[in-house]
């Protein structure tokens, strides 16, 4: 009975959900999706969607962010990626890679599925010449497939091509092979249905070869935008991606039905075909992990590059060391500069060893010790360094260990305001290398703690106010001067940047400028749209992640096309 009853509730699950979306695009898609996450939960919320997976272009950029956006709207986050697949040898004659790898979407059931999507997406930027598109080969499937389900691609997926392009049945069939084998029963073949041509023709083979196959369908929309009035935008952001101008014909478009589809839209679309719908349901309630936050991992300042975490005991006791060298380093400050008027030196060494304390029982040595590390690397190779800005400033153990160049209790500096045990919160030093000594001091980093274990942070470059103005002008084919006179009217504040709607608000010019053109109306509405929207990725100055162990097994890795060097 219990059995019975348990079936007839996911029965009764899967018919009243419906629809649960698979294939979604945000802004981090880059100059391809134009739905922040933000917008993309509230759409998911008003249609009561109860999952939604977040499969972004050959990336995870946005997995943490939906996960927590969507988990407290009490959704449930699926991490997923579109992941570029090479499945035969190019062409050694072709001028270009462009046909030689397809998309397939894949989906983290489990926490063990994620790890294999940050390797899969890390793979496929390291494993490339440096600069060409990410990709990685359909044996990197094989042994990176647990945990994962995957999806067929929709068009632009290794099926849809192969028959679209010339009917090639066998090659389809082929690709099929090698998916199966990598992930039997966690793959489906994924039908799309935006109303053109391409899909409508292939779709009887589509479903012909997954019956062959023995292999279930599911229904996918593959969202970039919200909704169809939004296409037009959405048109131009493809038009920037690619250079071209918006009446260009040979360029990539896609069609107002991209946009973000109701469940009961989708299911009036897929009403021939329940049970690919009942997948997508099915799909969901698989996928049981969610990315979160969790605690710091510090890397250990004793530890040698490439030891185990486990083993750093044997190496170091950081706490010892921590209290060796700041006590040494206290020393030499006093004997330079002597106790601030009206203390003692044994003021000093009081305050000392409460920080000592606080630092030890909050388990930061470590990250004293390798901070202090690199200054005085830099120190000792003739690479200006700041004295310190923000609360750190507060710190005596900073300024023994040479961290800082302050003095704190010469100027009643608080520790409480950097370091506090009631309000646990990491550590965090400003600190100002000079831009000419400063990769030298990456580069003893990644020598001090293993490359593969330093990465530098990634920062997101987005479309602001003046230059999506310049970027939507130019696919417009607008006069050049004609768009850099509106533009100058927007005030440039790269502190607190104004937003296009706050210019207009402001500026009577714009205003009239709206009224009476209609072009200038056009590009408004358009650059509005677009605006704030991920532009590219790019490496932080200065910003250095350092793991207990690879990278590769925490996080997501991509590659500096300039530089080569891990950004995550």
């Amino acid at each position: 009975m219990i059995g019975i009853f348990l079936e007839g509730c996911v029965m009764r699950v899967l018919k009243d959900v419906g629809f649960v979306h698979l294939h979604v695009h945000s802004s981090y898609s880059l100059l391809e999706g134009a739905l922040k996450i933000a917008d993309l939960a509230k759409q998911a919320l008003g249609d009561k969607q109860p999952a939604l997976a977040l499969t972004d272009t050959n990336n995870l950029f946005g997995a943490l962010e939906f996960s927590e956006k969507l988990a407290g709207m009490g959704i449930q986050p699926i991490a997923g990626v579109q992941l570029s697949v090479m499945f035969e040898e190019p062409d050694p004659t072709a001028r270009t890679l462009a046909n030689a790898f397809q998309n397939l979407v894949l989906l983290a059931q489990s926490e063990e599925g994620y790890r294999n999507l940050m390797r899969l997406v890390s793979r496929a930027y390291f494993d490339v010449p440096l600069g060409d598109q990410p990709r990685v080969t359909a044996a990197h499937l094989g042994r990176h497939s647990e945990g994962l389900i995957a999806l067929t691609g929709g068009p632009t997926g290794p099926l849809d091509t192969a028959l679209r392009e010339g009917g090639r049945a066998d090659l389809a069939q082929a690709r099929l092979e090698v998916l199966k084998k990598s992930f039997g029963a966690q793959l489906y073949v994924e039908i799309q249905r935006h109303n053109l041509d391409e899909e409508r023709r292939i779709e009887p083979e589509l479903i012909a070869l997954a019956d062959r196959n023995g292999l279930p369908l599911v229904a996918t929309n593959e969202p970039f935008f919200a909704k169809p009035a939004d296409y037009e935008a959405h048109d131009a952001l493809l038009a920037i991606a690619e250079g071209r101008i918006v009446s260009d014909d040979n360029r990539r478009r896609l069609s107002p039905n991209h946009a973000y589809k109701t469940r009961a839209e989708m299911k009036e679309l897929f009403r021939d075909l329940p049970e690919a719908l009942t997948a997508t349901v099915e799909i969901a309630m698989r996928c049981a992990y969610r990315i979160s936050t969790r605690k710091p991992m510090l890397p250990s300042f004793g530890m040698p590059a490439g030891a185990s975490p486990a083993a750093t005991s044997e190496f170091l006791d950081e706490a010892g060391e921590l209290r060796r060298q700041a006590e040494e380093g206290l020393e030499k400050r006093l004997a330079a500069h002597g106790p601030a008027e009206g203390l003692t030196e044994d003021d000093y060494r009081r305050r000392l060893d409460f920080e000592i304390g606080v630092i030890t029982r909050m388990k930061f040595p470590g990250y004293f010790l390798i901070v202090a590390d690199f200054i005085k690397w830099a120190k000792d190779h003739d690479i200006p360094v700041g004295p310190g800005r923000g609360s750190g400033a507060g710190s005596l153990v900073a300024y023994a260990l040479t961290i800082t160049d302050l003095d704190p209790l010469r100027f009643s500096l608080l520790f409480e305001r950097f370091l506090n045990p009631e309000r646990v919160s990491m550590p965090d030093f400003d600190i100002d290398f000079c831009v000419d000594g400063r990769e030298r001091v990456i580069q003893y980093v990644q020598q001090r703690y293993g490359e593969e274990q330093v990465g530098q942070i990634i920062t997101f470059g987005t479309l602001l106010a003046r230059g999506v103005l310049r970027d939507v002008g130019r696919v417009l084919e607008m006069p050049y001067g004609q768009v850099d006179k509106l533009t100058k009217l927007v005030p440039q504040n790269p502190a607190n940047p104004v937003t296009l709607a706050q210019a207009i608000e402001g500026e009577p010019k714009l205003q009239a400028a709206i009224e009476e053109e209609p072009v200038v109306a056009r590009l408004m509405d358009i650059a509005k749209k677009l605006e704030g929207l991920h532009r590219h990725a790019s490496t932080h100055a200065a910003g250095i992640v350092i793991g207990d162990r690879p990278l590769e097994e925490l996080v997501p890795l991509y590659r500096d096309p300039k530089t080569g060097m891990r950004v995550t």
